[in-house]
């Protein structure tokens, strides 16, 4: 069925579950690759949607390359662990750009013994970062608290 159908027909490129069928609007040049491997991702076992993931991940679309990225964080969560191809994709894009969501789910869901060096580092980083924000912003309230309440004495 050809992407104009699955459009009109309501059946929408979310519900995609056979790989070939996006094989073969891949090689089509058919628009919205990157919202059909979201599909595939609930639909499809990982190691038949991380290879078609992966080459939407290469679109020159920037925004289909972004949906791309949610794919590879619905298969983070969904299934806790990621191919390696996947993690090197994610790896390639970085935590600047559309991939930041999808390392960050990768982050939350796959387990930290099942992460590869780089993430591993990630994870620290964010976690450190993460618990240095907290007291930080656990100052400035305290700082505040104290200021009103001297505030109040003064009056």
């Amino acid at each position: 069925m050809r992407w104009e159908t699955r459009w009109r027909t309501g059946e929408g490129l979310l519900g995609l579950a056979d790989p070939a069928e996006w094989d073969a609007a891949f090689e089509r040049g058919e628009d919205h690759l990157g919202t059909a491997v979201i599909g595939l991702a609930h639909n499809c076992p990982l190691e038949e949607a991380s290879p078609r993931i992966v080459s939407a991940m290469r679109l020159p679309d920037q925004e289909e390359r972004g949906y791309a990225c949610t794919a590879a964080g619905t298969a983070a969560r969904l299934n806790r662990r990621l191919t390696p191809e996947l993690f090197a994709a994610l790896h390639a894009e970085g935590p600047g750009g559309p991939a930041g969501d999808a390392i960050g789910d990768t982050l939350t869901f796959v387990p930290f013994r099942d992460l590869p060096p780089w993430f591993k580092r990630r994870w620290v980083y964010v976690t450190v970062r993460g618990t240095l924000e907290h007291w930080w912003l656990r100052s400035v309230d305290a700082i505040q608290d104290g200021r009103r309440t001297l505030r109040g004495r003064r009056r």
